[in-house]
């Protein structure tokens, strides 16, 4: 079991990365599109917050499953996903039907940033959640 997570966890934030990229480049209202407006617009619009906090948690993930999961590496894929979220806004604006504004490059580091400081809680004074469980069953393997 470890030898499969240590080789497919690594690969998903680069799955992830590559769907976040297929999904900017079509229209907003291409995959769901809720029958109240101002619903599907909250909903689509909050979704930046979750979106690069999953990019930077799995990130983390595969820096943990490999024991590699420090505070400079934790830090560097805080900035990597950060980094991501302002690619896939300028990506945004070039695509018909789509936005991209300051706005929601601020919403995407502020998801960032939450789950960067969940993990800085967590693994690192805590020594405790999923990320830790990762590390131990590599440290298995």
């Amino acid at each position: 079991m470890e030898k499969w997570m240590k080789r497919i966890i690594p690969v998903l934030p680069f799955l992830y990365m590559a769907a976040i990229w297929m999904m900017s480049g079509l229209p907003a209202d291409a995959i769901v599109e809720l029958p109240d407006s101002y619903w599907d617009r909250f909903i689509k619009e909050s979704l930046h917050l979750v979106e690069f906090a999953i990019l930077y948690m799995l990130f983390a993930a595969a820096l943990a499953v490999n024991r590699k999961l420090t505070p400079a590496f934790s830090l560097l894929a805080a900035v990597a996903a950060g980094f991501y979220g302002i690619v896939d806004e300028i990506h945004q604006s070039f695509v018909p039907y789509r936005s991209a504004t300051f706005i929601d490059v601020v919403k995407d580091l502020i998801g960032v940033g939450a789950a960067y400081a969940h993990v800085r809680f967590h693994f690192f004074k805590r020594e405790r959640g999923f990320l830790k469980r990762l590390e131990k069953i590599a440290a298995k393997g």
